[in-house]
């Protein structure tokens, strides 16, 4: 009987996925200690110095994965706004009606607003940014803004919300939205899941009584 050849042994060298993954996490670990501290301190009160000593590294070291703060800062507003557009796509993919499409999206648009990258969307101001970066910022936040005009459109035109004025009812929502931004914590009464739907449906609902 023919003996089975020895298994090689495992190559103490990473493979290059392997690296790119090590570098992909080393590159999100950066930005979660960064939008961290934009949100707690403000952008202009944190510096890579402080951020890469919060995570026990160099701030050269900082410099492998992002180019500048003003990068980071950049990159960290992307995701969250990244989050609020894929959070429309899920609602259209998955709600079969235009009612339920809108209230999954608000619901989503108002928690991820509650997480690091969702709050440092809302407290960043453009004139954080670069120059040059703002154009992505305001691109990125226009796309968001058409996604819930037109399902409010959308809602409209079959019945399933009031006529109302797309524009300003789009304003009013993601204003109302917004604000839990600068003001829920993680720790209080509510979670962020919870008071996202309380808001919603106050807000699709009114205030008045229906006679």
């Amino acid at each position: 009987m023919m003996e089975k050849p020895a298994a090689e042994p495992a190559s103490p060298f990473r493979t290059a996925r392997q690296r790119e993954e090590d570098r992909l996490a080393k590159r999100e670990a950066v930005l979660r200690a960064a939008v961290r501290m934009f949100n707690e301190r403000g952008v202009h009160a944190t510096s890579l110095d402080d951020v890469a000593a919060s995570l026990g590294i160099s701030k050269r070291t900082i410099y492998h994965y992002l180019a500048s703060k003003d990068q980071v800062l950049l990159e960290c507003v992307t995701i969250g706004l990244q989050q609020l557009l894929q959070a429309a796509e899920a609602a259209r993919e998955e709600e079969s009606t235009t009612k339920g499409r809108l209230v999954r999206f608000l619901r989503r648009y108002a928690e991820i607003n509650m997480d690091d990258f969702g709050r440092c969307v809302i407290r960043t101001g453009e004139e954080s940014l670069a120059p040059d970066s703002r154009p992505r910022f305001r691109a990125l936040k226009r796309e968001i803004d058409d996604a819930l005009r037109r399902m409010l459109s959308e809602a409209i035109a079959d019945g399933a919300i009031a006529p109302v004025d797309v524009k300003m009812a789009a304003f009013a929502l993601a204003g109302a939205l917004n604000w839990p931004a600068r003001w829920h914590s993680p720790d209080g009464g509510q979670s962020a899941e919870e008071l996202a739907a309380s808001l919603v449906d106050i807000l699709l609902g009114g205030l008045l009584p229906r006679a």
